[in-house]
This record gives structure tokens, C-alpha cells and sequence, in this order.
């Protein structure tokens, strides 16, 4: 998945990817995508991405990894 901004958070102990992805967030672009990299679902996040007007795309990998492309949503 192409994006601006990447995140590997699959060696992080909660809440700081999501502590982390919010920030990034905040610095996102009108036209950037992030690409948060987890070890699992993170249904935190997109409740937090829905309530605050973004869009994303969600891929497993074959390693398990879960992407999550993030982008804000078009008006």
C-alpha cells in the first residue's frame, strides 16, 4: 500500500500505537494517506477514525500483519 506516512507498530505496547497514529493524523495532509502496520484489528482506532472524519482500507498480511491505510475522508 503506497502512503505518506508510515507507522510500524507491531513491536509497541498499548496505547502507544494509537497515541501514535493520532498524532500522525493531526499532521496528515488533505491528499496523504498513513499506513499503520499492527499485530492485530485495532477496532479502537477505527471507531476513533470514524468519529473524526477519516476513511480507511484494511489488508492482512500472510504474516498476520494487519495494514490499515488511513486517509481523510472527501467532502
Amino acid at each position: 500500500m503506497d502512503a505518506d506516512i508510515v507507522i510500524d507498530a507491531r513491536g509497541m505496547e498499548p496505547p502507544e500505537p494509537m497515541v501514535r497514529s493520532m498524532e500522525a493524523l493531526d499532521q496528515l495532509g488533505a491528499d496523504e494517506r498513513l499506513l499503520v502496520l499492527l499485530p492485530r484489528e485495532p477496532f479502537p482506532l477505527y471507531r476513533a477514525l470514524e468519529i473524526n472524519g477519516f476513511s480507511w482500507q484494511t489488508q492482512r498480511r500472510p504474516d498476520g500483519t494487519v495494514e490499515v491505510l488511513i486517509q481523510r475522508r472527501q467532502q
